[in-house]
């Protein structure tokens, strides 16, 4: 009896110490959300439906797109597709979550695998490894989560008294947001902002003669093929050395 209670303790203390470290997610999470839910309300969403979509996706940049492609008219298939690939970078950085939780069945790494963001898993993968657990990373998952869905039910909220001036400014985010995470990259790597701004060319000439979701698609993968020879992404320039 003693032992299974000093377990829940522990598993307690494991928990509130995932809560602590992401805390500091809140500040991005609840003003990207507010501006997913703005521009998925003006994309035609209704308010049920942009907050579901938090609660069952939970990807941020994938949401903003998804909402940006059919606001343009993009077809099902075109949105699956495209966020899909923006989203494979996920089954890297949820199988090296998963390496680190040592406990728990596949359902509970299932779960955990759910909340893996490009911003929990830089949190849990910079922790010592004999600090981190199921239950650190449920922690750490449940503030992110909770973030991002009260971000998307404060942006439906104020999108019905918002100026609509404001409103429309809030559609750059999505463009913010992948500009921030492109630019670490490119520091010093002078080949891999040739391939960016070849592949934002190429998609451009591509949507002159075919719908610009399937350029979208067509662009990346054609130029991320192209990257895989071109470029070594870990290499920096001589003049950065």
């Amino acid at each position: 009896m003693q032992r299974e209670t000093g377990a829940a303790c522990s598993r307690a203390k494991q928990y509130l110490r995932g809560v602590k470290a992401g805390l500091p997610v809140i500040l991005g999470f609840l003003p990207v959300g507010v501006a997913y839910a703005i521009m998925a309300r003006q994309a035609g969403f209704s308010g049920g439906e942009t907050v579901l979509m938090s609660l069952a996706v939970f990807a941020g940049a994938s949401q903003m797109m998804a909402a940006g492609m059919y606001a343009q008219g993009a077809g099902l298939a075109a949105i699956i597709l495209a966020t899909f690939i923006l989203n494979l970078r996920h089954l890297i950085m949820s199988a090296c979550v998963v390496r680190r939780i040592r406990e728990g069945g596949v359902g509970m790494k299932l779960l955990a695998a759910f909340g893996v963001t490009d911003e929990t898993f830089a949190i849990f993968t910079t922790q010592r490894e004999e600090a981190c657990s199921l239950y650190n990373f449920l922690g750490l998952m449940s503030v992110a989560y909770a973030a991002w869905v009260a971000g998307s039910a404060l942006g439906v909220a104020a999108s019905g008294f918002l100026p609509p001036a404001l409103s429309a400014s809030l559609g750059i985010a999505m463009y913010a947001m992948f500009i921030s995470i492109l630019l670490p990259g490119l520091k010093g790597n002078l080949r891999l902002g040739l391939l960016v701004l070849f592949t934002a060319c190429f998609n451009t000439a591509l949507s002159q003669w075919m719908p610009s979701s399937w350029a979208l698609i067509a662009s990346t993968l054609f130029c991320a093929l192209l990257g895989v020879f071109f470029v070594d992404p870990n290499k920096k320039e001589e003049g950065e050395r």
